[in-house]
C-alpha cells in the first residue's frame, strides 16, 4: 500500500512559498511580486498570490535589476533560517536586466 502526502503538501500558495524560501522579505513583498503582472510560473503569466507552486515548478520574475529563473526542488514546512529556504529551490538562471537597446539598465 502506498501513502500519498495530503494536499496540503502538494502545492502551496505562491506568497507564502517566496516568504517561507526567503525569497521575498515579507509575506506582503511576495503578495505584490506575485500581483505585479511580471511574474512567470511554467511560462505562464501570474497575477495572483494565491497561485499553486508545486515540485518542480519553473518561477521566473524580476528582482533586484536582475531576471531570476528558479526551480522548485521542495516545499518548505516552516519559514527557517536562509540555508533552509535555498534548499527549496534551485537558482538555473540570474542575469542582468537589460533595456531594449541592450545597455544595462540602471538598478
Amino acid at each position: 500500500m502506498t501513502t500519498r502526502a495530503p494536499a496540503a503538501l502538494e502545492s502551496m500558495r505562491l506568497d507564502r512559498f517566496l516568504w517561507w524560501a526567503r525569497i521575498a522579505k515579507s509575506r506582503e513583498t511576495a503578495q505584490a511580486m506575485a500581483c505585479d503582472g511580471h511574474f512567470r510560473m511554467d511560462g505562464r503569466a501570474i497575477d495572483r498570490a494565491h497561485a499553486p507552486v508545486r515540485i518542480g515548478s519553473i518561477l521566473t520574475f524580476a528582482q533586484h535589476g536582475q531576471v531570476r529563473v528558479l526551480r522548485v526542488e521542495s516545499l518548505p514546512v516552516r519559514r527557517g533560517p536562509p540555508a533552509e529556504g535555498r534548499a527549496c529551490y534551485c537558482d538555473l538562471v540570474t542575469s542582468r536586466v537589460s533595456s531594449v537597446d541592450g545597455s544595462p539598465h540602471a538598478a
